[in-house]
């Protein structure tokens, strides 16, 4: 992904009568405009910003850049954001190593990712078994030593042997990523290289000596084939790469219609000799065609529909001889089937674990033993449960300590070896191997195992607030003990609401590091997610969207009547779909709040489908070619609801010039809009973050300064006395 044309830009400002130390309202100069009108089934839009859109233009990329350097000032003068940041360093000295990633292979080597404090990327290790003797293999700080560009593991995977190791490099925290092969009896490099993968690296074959893997055709992440045009290709070790065989693309296969929106994934089960085809876009109704493996040596694959997207089916695991299906049909709180891998029919399938009338089931994880489970209720509360293949026997699993938050993880289906994980809200998390047959749990930390005095006595609500409608929305709220409503608390609003998500329960130091200074967490779990089940998720989506925005817009109004809070004290913060979250409530409802971080989020949803990622996404969201679709991303759309002279909230709106999922100029249009309109001195800030991609920079240096970023302007602009200007 070559910026040649911002390289040479690098050093362009534009003129802005600003100084580092000045908290003046003076306001950088508007973004160059081009406008054009569309006419939607009778409504007119006025895109003021549409020449915004060509990230190529010089003078685009002039005004994005002086806005990007005018918020870097800003941010970096404001009193109390380097003491974030060096708090979150001290939290990342208490350890002596942070672990993840972790795959544990047939023969019991452990490999994964870790860093210690003086670690700003994390290294790739190996060990035999949890306890065995630790040896590097991989340091990506050593990748192209003379770049000024941040490498990282994006992710990696060996053969069935562990002899034979794939790792993908990713640059400066973006997602498209090169692969090479290494040897792990002597981590010799191998000559092999691969470029332009945008999803996943190697997936091995049951040879442990060729692999299939998933090619973007251009390494431009603003392309809008980057992703529709998506090749499967195959690899033998040691053969040359560009002979490889193309296994799939959408033109091999006319027969199985593939649409624009729909990116075609290919993927390979070893224990099962399986080969799965899915047409993937945002919606959770996954389309699977299955084959088996020996169509590997054919000319074509013989495709056979395994699930259609009305059967609902959400996720499926696979046993040694079942095929056990998570899925919604007839099901909102979800249950779990099953049909044989031999003879598979969802239609025939049975039931083995059933809908609960008052939790959510969540996915569930086979091991040789049978099936674990877990149910959360409001989102918040979670059990812990099992049993057998059938279906006939289940029962609860008390866990060692209370949680909000339980998640499962084992080695795989044909071993008997599970871990249960708890956390919650200000409950940090712990890990636990668990004996089925001794109904034990051991703590078995990978990490270093830490105490955070600074996050104690906090306590935590969990309310339900009834919305515009009379729905009632969950709302979680973290403080201090003691804190008093005395309607001047600084409270954060959190939340997301799209896809499904859930927003469950984690032990969060950078978001707790708002409660630390007195503030108020607020996380809203609006319709659009899936706290609630199914039903909450369609309840927010497409034609429904409106409820996401209009049930945070609810709690606000709830804390403000309550006393907790008052509108010069609350902040809106969210990212990417969550965007929508935070730009229509502040649009619709403006003197709700003092400020706004929308984090390279969804702000023009109007046109979407001209980026490239918004194809996929019309499964969520809508499409303009649908008239009442239409009419409904028109209401989700920030940017179009901005109007002249409204006094809108200080805002922060960020975009990753790297991100290949929500395009940089999508934040950019807004906020060159707001700086339009906004009718009041509240500072309008774009920070375009040119070294990052959908999920921020690569390195922690870098994710402490951009959470530092969101507190520090948050706490300034509700007015907290550590973080205002001292002129």
């Amino acid at each position: 992904m070559e910026m040649t044309t911002l390289r040479k830009i690098a050093m362009l400002t534009i003129g802005i009568t600003f100084t580092a130390n000045s908290f003046g309202q003076t306001k950088p100069s508007k973004a160059p405009s081009v406008p054009a009108t569309d006419d939607y089934y009778g409504i007119k839009i006025e895109d003021k910003y549409r020449n915004l859109e060509d990230l190529k233009n010089e003078q685009t990329l002039n005004w994005m850049k002086g806005q990007a350097d005018y918020t870097n000032s800003i941010l970096g003068s404001i009193p109390g954001r380097k003491h974030i940041i060096d708090e979150l360093t001290s939290i990342n000295k208490r350890t002596t190593e942070s672990i993840g990633g972790l795959a544990i292979l047939d023969d019991g080597t452990y490999i994964y990712l870790k860093s210690t404090p003086n670690d700003q990327i994390s290294k790739l290790y190996k060990r035999n078994g949890l306890k065995g003797k630790e040896s590097l293999i991989f340091d990506p700080e050593t990748y192209q030593k003379n770049s000024k560009d941040i490498y990282s593991v994006s992710s990696f995977s060996a053969n069935k042997s562990g002899k034979l190791i794939a790792i993908n490099i990713s640059k400066n925290g973006g997602e498209m990523s090169e692969m090479f092969l290494m040897d792990l009896t002597n981590k010799k490099i191998l000559p092999e290289k691969f470029d332009r993968l945008r999803f996943g690296g190697a997936n091995w074959l049951k040879d442990g000596n060729s692999f299939i893997y998933i090619q973007s055709p251009t390494e431009d992440v603003h392309d809008m084939n980057a992703q529709m045009d998506i090749v499967t290709k195959i690899h033998i070790v040691g053969s040359d790469v560009s002979q490889d065989k193309t296994l799939f693309t959408k033109a091999m296969y006319p027969e199985l219609n593939i649409t624009n929106e729909e990116i075609p994934f290919v993927s390979y089960d070893i224990d099962s000799n399986l080969l799965f085809f899915m047409p993937y876009t945002v919606d959770q109704n996954q389309k699977v065609y299955i084959a088996p493996g020996s169509d590997l040596n054919k000319k074509k694959i013989n495709w056979k529909l395994l699930t259609d997207r009305k059967d609902e089916v959400k996720n499926f695991i696979l046993s040694d001889k079942d095929i056990y299906m998570y899925t919604t049909l007839n099901a909102p709180k979800f249950k779990v089937i099953k049909t044989s891998i031999a003879n598979p029919n969802v239609a025939t399938a049975t039931l083995v674990i059933p809908e609960s009338s008052d939790s959510n089931l969540n996915s569930p994880i086979v091991t040789k033993d049978g099936i674990f489970y877990t149910r959360t209720k409001n989102g918040v509360e979670s059990k812990l449960y099992f049993t057998d293949f059938e279906g006939k026997k289940h029962r609860e699993i008390a866990t060692p300590k209370k949680a909000a938050t339980i998640s499962v993880t084992a080695r795989a289906p044909k071993f008997s070896d599970v871990w249960i994980s708890t956390t919650g809200w200000t409950t940090k998390g712990e890990r636990y191997r668990y004996d089925l047959k001794k109904n034990t749990f051991t703590r078995e930390q990978l990490s270093t195992i830490i105490e955070y005095p600074e996050f104690e006595n906090f306590d935590v609500e969990e309310l339900m607030v009834k919305s515009y409608d009379g729905v009632e929305v969950p709302l979680s709220i973290i403080y201090k003990k003691g804190i008093k409503k005395d309607k001047n608390n600084p409270v954060l609003f959190y939340g997301y609401g799209a896809y499904g998500a859930s927003i469950t329960p984690s032990f969060n130091t950078q978001l707790l590091l708002w409660v630390e200074r007195g503030g108020i967490l607020a996380v809203a779990h609006v319709r659009g997610g899936g706290e609630l089940g199914e039903k909450w998720h369609l309840a927010g989506q497409k034609t429904t969207k409106q409820n996401t925005w209009k049930d945070v817009i609810a709690c606000t109004e709830y804390m403000i009547n309550q006393g907790y809070t008052n509108p010069s004290k609350t902040a809106i913060y969210s990212r990417s779909a969550g965007g929508i979250f935070v730009g229509r409530a502040i649009t619709e409802r403006p003197d709700l709040y003092a400020a706004a971080i929308p984090g390279v989020g969804m702000m023009n949803t109007v046109r979407s489908e001209n980026t490239p990622n918004g194809p996929a996404n019309i499964a969520e969201f809508g499409s303009m070619k649908i008239e009442s679709e239409a009419k409904a991303l028109i209401e989700m759309d920030s940017y179009v609801h901005l109007k002249d002279g409204v006094k809108y909230p200080a805002t922060l709106t960020t975009a990753g010039f790297n991100d290949p999922r929500i395009i940089a100029w999508m934040p950019a249009k807004f906020a060159a809009r707001l700086l339009e309109a906004n009718a009041s001195n509240k500072p309008t800030l774009l920070k375009v973050d040119y070294e990052a991609g959908h999920f921020g920079g690569a390195s922690k240096t870098k994710s402490y300064e951009e959470i530092a970023d969101v507190l520090s302007f948050a706490f300034w602009q509700v007015g907290h006395p550590d973080f205002q200007p001292k002129n």
